[in-house]
């Protein structure tokens, strides 16, 4: 992927790492567009970085994703790049009587079902361009799990795997396929996490970032910062030790 020119979507890029993306790649020269469900937070970021474009988008809502798709590239012809960044964690307790299955759902149809119908609803537009990038966003999370977060984790997994399918599937294709794998990184995904000692200070995670993409360090297509790499090779170098370190 190339870091400055391109027509970049941003999904989640009101808040946390998606916010923090936007700008830095909208600072290269990107035209970037940021999506989410909160109209005032997106008017707001793009008011910060003159420029940047916004569209109110909830990726849990089959219809809007498709009509989203029709739009945005109508909207902006010259799309090349989406970053499938919206998501979101909460804990559950399998254990509860009555289940509520309301974050279960919740969680899949944001995290899994929203990344799949959005690249669906743009993949013949991306395939028409010269070249072109579809990143999704995983976690260190999809390689071994928090327990306290069953269903996150699981749709993680998912989308790691649909990537590697993806990744082949356009090979022979002009759209290059990239997973972002964070660790935790100190933003709002959830209650604590911004005030964490262990979670990655997020200027410091976006650089890092931004460093791999401009050194096309991105083996297997796997964009992986320092402090992820436990979690993403835990199988092959110890993993009950880094399950017993993440969950006690």
């Amino acid at each position: 992927m190339n870091i400055s020119g391109n027509t970049i979507l941003i999904t989640g890029g009101g808040a946390g790492i998606g916010r923090a993306l936007a700008e830095v790649l909208h600072a290269r020269g990107n035209q970037i567009i940021i999506t989410g469900r909160r109209e005032d937070v997106l008017k707001d970021v793009a008011a910060a970085n003159p420029g940047m474009a916004w569209a109110a988008l909830d990726v849990a809502d089959p219809a809007a994703v498709a009509a989203f798709g029709e739009q945005v590239v109508r909207d902006h012809p010259t799309l090349n790049a989406v970053i499938l960044n919206a998501g979101i964690m909460k804990p559950e307790d399998l254990k509860a009587q009555p289940f509520d299955f309301a974050t279960v759902e919740a969680t899949i149809a944001t995290n899994l079902l929203g990344p799949i119908r959005l690249t669906a609803a743009l993949l013949p537009h991306l395939q028409a361009q010269p070249a072109a990038t579809i990143m999704t966003v995983t976690s260190g999370l999809a390689f071994i799990p928090l327990a306290a977060t069953p269903t996150y984790n699981a749709t993680k997994a998912a989308i790691h795997s649909w990537t590697e399918s993806l990744r082949h599937q356009l090979r022979d294709t002009a759209v290059e396929v990239l997973e972002l794998a964070p660790p935790a990184v100190a933003t709002d995904l959830m209650p604590g996490h911004a005030e964490n000692p262990n979670s990655m200070p997020l200027a410091d995670y976006t650089a890092e970032v931004i460093g791999l993409i401009e050194r096309g360090n991105t083996p297997r297509g796997e964009i992986l910062v320092e402090r992820v790499k436990p979690l993403r090779f835990a199988e092959a170098n110890g993993y009950e030790a880094v399950f017993e370190m993440l969950n006690g």
